[in-house]
Order: C-alpha cells, then sequence, then structure tokens
C-alpha cells in the first residue's frame, strides 16, 4: 500500500453536530451553524426539529440556521418522529421532549429498535414525565409534564443518557445533578455553557440549573475525531506515512486513542492548538512507526469507545499482545462492534 502522505480535513463533529441543532431549535432567535457535520444521523436531527416547529436554512453542505422557538416551544408533530439509525437523536431529544407540551412518539430502524431505551426512560420518570418503552426499547412515547429536578447517578457510562437528564434539567425546578462513574464526553455541558446556562462541572458530576431561555447564537464546529480516526490510524502503520490532519476536536474525553497510540509508539505532535466552537482543537501530525501491543483499561473505553474498532487494527499491526477490557458497551452500538 502507498504510504499516505499530506494534509486532508474531515467533516463536522456528528456529536457536536446533532446537539446544536437541538439546542438551536430551542434557543430564542437564530443559531447560524458552520461546520455542520453532515450524515444521515444528523439530517434527521434536522428532520426532527423541523417537524416540532423550528425552521432550519440550509446553504450548503456544513452550513446552516436554525430558527428556534424557544425552550418550550416545541410543537406536538403529526406522525412519529423518525430518528433513523441515532441513538443520540432519540435519547437527547426525549430528555428536550419530557417537559414539553404534548405527546411525542419516537421511533427508529431495526437497529436503533434493538437498543436499550429503558435507560433514558427512568431518569426522565423520576423527574415527572410519562415516558413508555416498547419491551425497555423504541418505539419511545414521552408525555411531556412539568418537572422537578433530581441527583442521578449513572448505572453505565453514557453521554448520551447524561445529556438527556441534562436537556430535561433546562425544563425542571431547580438544579440537576448527573453523577458520572467514569468521565463521558461533555460536549452537551460545553454547548449549554455557550447558550448560557448555569452550568456547575466537578470531577465526578455536572450540575444544571432551570433556564428561562438560551442563546447560541453563532457555533463553528470542529473536525469529527471519529472520522480523523482511520486515517490516524492508517498513517500510523503504512510506512513511509506522515499525514497532518487539521482542525480536529481534540476534547480530551475523546481522544483516548491517541493517548493509546502513543503507548504504542505512535509519532504523533500536535500543532495549532486553539478552540473551535468551545471545544479544544488543533492539527495533528502523525508518522509511521514500528508499533507495540497496549492495554486498554475499562476507565480509559469511554474516551475511545468508537475508536475501538481502528484501535483493534492498529494492534493487530503491533508486535506483541493488546488486550482490551470493559468494553461490552459496543455490543449495544448501532451494531455489535466487537463481533464485527
Amino acid at each position: 500500500m502507498p504510504a499516505l502522505v499530506g494534509h486532508v480535513a474531515v467533516p463536522g463533529d456528528k456529536s457536536i453536530s446533532h446537539r446544536a441543532v437541538l439546542v438551536g431549535a430551542v434557543s430564542d432567535g437564530e443559531t447560524r451553524v458552520s461546520g455542520f457535520g453532515r450524515s444521515a444521523d444528523t439530517e434527521a436531527t434536522v428532520a426532527a426539529v423541523r417537524a416540532l416547529g423550528a425552521d432550519v436554512d440550509e446553504y450548503d453542505v456544513d452550513t446552516l440556521t436554525v430558527w428556534g422557538v424557544g425552550l418550550r416551544g416545541l410543537r406536538e408533530p403529526g406522525p412519529a418522529l423518525d430518528c433513523g439509525n441515532s441513538g443520540t437523536l432519540m435519547r437527547l431529544l426525549s430528555g428536550l421532549l419530557a417537559g414539553q407540551s404534548g405527546r411525542f412518539e419516537l421511533v427508529g430502524d431495526e437497529s436503533l429498535a434493538a437498543r436499550p431505551m429503558e435507560r433514558v426512560a427512568e431518569p426522565l420518570r423520576r423527574m415527572g414525565a410519562q415516558v413508555e418503552t416498547t419491551d425497555g426499547h423504541a418505539p419511545l412515547v414521552v408525555e411531556g409534564a412539568e418537572l422537578h429536578a433530581i441527583d442521578y447517578e449513572l448505572s453505565v457510562p453514557s453521554a448520551q443518557v447524561k445529556s438527556a437528564v441534562l436537556l430535561a434539567g433546562l425544563l425542571a425546578d431547580g438544579e440537576t445533578t448527573v453523577v458520572e462513574p467514569v468521565p463521558t464526553r461533555d460536549h452537551t455541558e460545553r454547548l449549554l455553557e455557550l447558550a448560557g446556562v448555569s452550568v456547575r462541572r466537578r470531577p465526578a458530576s455536572v450540575s444544571v440549573r432551570g433556564a428561562d431561555r438560551l442563546e447560541l447564537g453563532e457555533i463553528e464546529i470542529p473536525g469529527d475525531f471519529s472520522s480523523a480516526a482511520p486515517l490516524l490510524v492508517a498513517a500510523a502503520i503504512v510506512p513511509g506515512s506522515a499525514l497532518t490532519v487539521h482542525g480536529i476536536g481534540l476534547n480530551p474525553r475523546r481522544t483516548g486513542l491517541l493517548a493509546v497510540l502513543e503507548r504504542m509508539g505512535a509519532r504523533i505532535a500536535i500543532y495549532n492548538r486553539r478552540a473551535i466552537g468551545g471545544e479544544p482543537a488543533g492539527d495533528v501530525e502523525i508518522r509511521a512507526s514500528e508499533l507495540v501491543g497496549a492495554s486498554v483499561s475499562p476507565d480509559e473505553v469511554p474516551s475511545l469507545v468508537d475508536e475501538l474498532p481502528v484501535f483493534a487494527l492498529a494492534a493487530a499491526h503491533a508486535h506483541g499482545d493488546s488486550v482490551v477490557r470493559g468494553a461490552g458497551e459496543l455490543r449495544l452500538k448501532e451494531s455489535d462492534r466487537i463481533e464485527a
């Protein structure tokens, strides 16, 4: 295989793109999004907020404007909201809908219908919403209600469940706190801070207070680290490669793969560190090298859960054994990634 040499960019971060559109939909005024990470999943989020009453103008593939309807302004749609294959959309939207007025049904494709949804329904019920699952799965029915704040400890590390509870907390009386056994990605907290929400972050928990209004205004989305990961691993293992990926998100709760690759002997340098859309970002250069096996601990898994398949590829090219512990959540993704 020829060496990978040169400079590239990747599409905008999909996780942040979902959140920008959802938060923009319940903000006051317009939210201008640049660097939008377009995919089937994020297009489902755009379609969902339109069905709930927010207008979205799309100017090109990665630039759009969301016209917010206010924090409590989402309206009951006619048909069910189709979340496609997106667990992020279904879980986060459940949190936003829990405090709205109306009855909302969320459906998805066959793969999404097999994923666990009781983990998000249970805390929303504790806050006062009526949430029905289908044997613990989608379709999901949310009937909005007056919500009250709770303190909730995650049973499994899940940024999606954490985000759903925090978004519902915006519509609740008092301060809602989520306790995390292991830190998970914090894109929701960062975005809410940009929108003017009172967010308190501590090493093992995060809290939000009920809000009257949000105003995001404008957000630039950094390059998606998960999209960059296959390129980084390819450059690490193909002899003679020297590749720089520009403008990618370097949120420390997302970049566990870089730490593991460095332990394996990869030659990595980060330049031009800066903030993009409230997120740490920069340019990552990686050069090919002889890799050695490495172990991934359960505490590290949330920071590279989406990149574990490409870690396995790197491990196959490394000298010695590599071990991953605590990755059972991979069996509950859009597909069984351990089997894959």
